[in-house]
């Protein structure tokens, strides 16, 4: 299925909702970009905790970047490859860093919800992904090009880790080409950095990877659903997307599986609005817009 006739079919099944149906959409788009509003002007002013967790890519330290728990400010969680990215940004202000980072996080969204950019905008996770300048939308569109360009999963493993299960959707369909160069890209990164930054790599594993396995909540604001638990559940839904070719299922995994389950995690979802429709990577999907 090409992107115009995705586009048309998405459109027909619209225009055949009933009026009340289509009201209540509209109502919550509504209600969603409103939360977003208040969110931005009034609590931003008031908190002035925008970019929590962009400030802890933007102070990465790469003589000991694992220095702080995870949760904490400043707390840099991911692994070498991107701490040494992220200590480019050192030669900026963070006001600076942070714009710019947010730009890149808008201009995601935009292409991931197409010209229903608002409707993604509108789903609360979102706004706080926005807020606080975390990587979720970012893992989604890494999840979405995924599908045509296996690579991309690199990114994902490289820093969450564990949404990486839903490289499982090759596995089960087989689409052994697709699952190599995912793991194959990954594999590369991982020997250059590790012949760069081995000593930050065995620091990444036993200060950042090892306290978070359990993914036990940091606070009152991640959900307190034990990690183990919430990949098996995870594996299953991909399995079963995989073998029924529910491309929704893997973003959908990637969400539940997220190390520890915070209420902005959620905007992984937002991959959801540009998913290919009933298609593999043997096919050559495309995304719809």
């Amino acid at each position: 299925m090409d992107r115009v006739t995705a586009v048309a079919r998405l459109d027909a099944w619209w225009a055949a909702r009933p009026l009340r149906q289509r009201a209540v959409v509209h109502g919550l788009v509504v209600a969603g970009l409103l939360f977003a509003a208040y969110l931005f002007l009034v609590v931003a002013p008031r908190a002035g905790t925008v970019g929590f967790d962009a400030y802890a890519y933007w102070a990465v330290d790469l003589d000991d970047p694992y220095r702080r728990t995870a949760g904490a400010l400043a707390a840099f969680t991911y692994s070498p490859v991107l701490a040494r990215i992220f200590a480019l940004a050192g030669g900026l202000d963070f006001w600076q860093f942070l714009w710019l980072w947010e730009a890149l996080l808008v201009a995601t969204l935009i292409w991931l919800g197409g010209r229903r950019w608002p409707a993604v905008l509108a789903f609360p996770p979102v706004a706080l992904e926005l807020y606080h300048g975390n990587i979720h939308l970012l893992l989604a569109a890494a999840i979405v090009i995924g599908f045509r360009h296996p690579a991309s999963w690199a990114f994902v493993l490289l820093t969450k880790v564990t949404p990486g299960i839903g490289l499982l959707w090759f596995l089960v369909r087989r689409e052994w080409r697709a699952l190599g160069l995912a793991l194959l890209a990954t594999a590369g990164l991982v020997a250059v950095s590790v012949a760069i930054d081995g000593r930050l790599w065995l620091d990444w594993v036993s200060r950042s990877l090892v306290p978070t396995a359990t993914g036990a909540p940091l606070n009152q604001f991640s959900l307190p659903i034990p990690l183990p638990a919430r990949l098996v559940a995870a594996g299953a839904l991909v399995i079963w997307g995989a073998r029924t070719d529910r491309t929704w299922t893997v973003p959908a995994a990637a969400t539940l599986a997220l190390p520890v389950l915070w209420p902005s995690g959620f905007a992984v979802l937002a991959a959801l609005w540009r998913l290919p429709r009933g298609s593999s990577y043997r096919s050559g999907a495309a995304v719809r817009s």
